[in-house]
């Protein structure tokens, strides 16, 4: 710059222009300088691959993170406590007299869909029953099977749940389930919830014992 002013004197250029030249030269020098704000967002952009305000890693693993936790809270998948498989039979006992009917069921429920009956588990137990890829939930309601127990038929099933896991049909009737079938051999039982009426918890027994 002090060469060019030099310069300007030894030809002769008036005070005007030589201002100007110098305004000029300041000018171009601050070019020549550090580079501007948008340049240095440019060279951070390029260096740490993202934005500055952009959100981290570590943000967006946090947030997969809550979302994966608030999804394992949402499930409800009852906790198995025991389970086993057994034959199963068929009733329908509500009072009636019906095909040695009974009376109404020992749990102090009325019959109905998903009342089961147990040799010794507890009145009111939670018990999932599954067969041929279909599956019912439902509640010892009921004793029994009582003789055929001693031969492991270990639960008696409502009839249309029994005829249900069978083939997906509904029964005849409340008393007959149909589909020629009197027992449901290897069926699957899992124990979800104790109930607290009378009974005892574990494998199931034989009634009586």
């Amino acid at each position: 710059m002090q060469q060019r002013a030099i310069n300007v004197i030894l030809t002769g250029v008036t005070g005007t222009a030589l201002a100007g030249m110098l305004v000029a030269g300041v000018a171009a020098a601050s070019d020549d300088s550090a580079p501007s704000e948008q340049q240095n967002l440019s060279q951070e952009a390029s260096t740490t691959g993202q934005h500055k305000d952009a959100p981290k890693s570590s943000d967006k693993s946090g947030s997969k993170g809550d979302s994966a936790a608030d999804s394992k809270r949402g499930k409800n998948d009852p906790r198995v406590l025991l389970s086993g498989k057994t034959t199963a039979s068929y009733f329908w006992d509500d009072g009636s007299g019906v095909n040695g009917d009974t009376g109404a069921p020992a749990g102090g429920k009325p019959m109905q869909k998903g009342l089961f009956a147990s040799p010794s588990w507890p009145m009111h137990t939670k018990v999932k029953v599954s067969y041929n890829g279909r599956s019912v939930t439902g509640f010892v309601g009921d004793r029994g099977p009582g003789r055929p127990s001693h031969k492991g038929i270990m639960l008696d099933l409502d009839t249309y749940t029994f005829r249900y896991l069978l083939d997906g049909k509904k029964p005849q009737s409340k008393y007959n389930a149909g589909g020629g079938e009197g027992h449901l051999k290897g069926i699957k039982w899992e124990v979800l919830k104790w109930g607290s009426g009378a009974g005892k918890k574990g494998k199931p027994r034989p009634f009586g014992s």
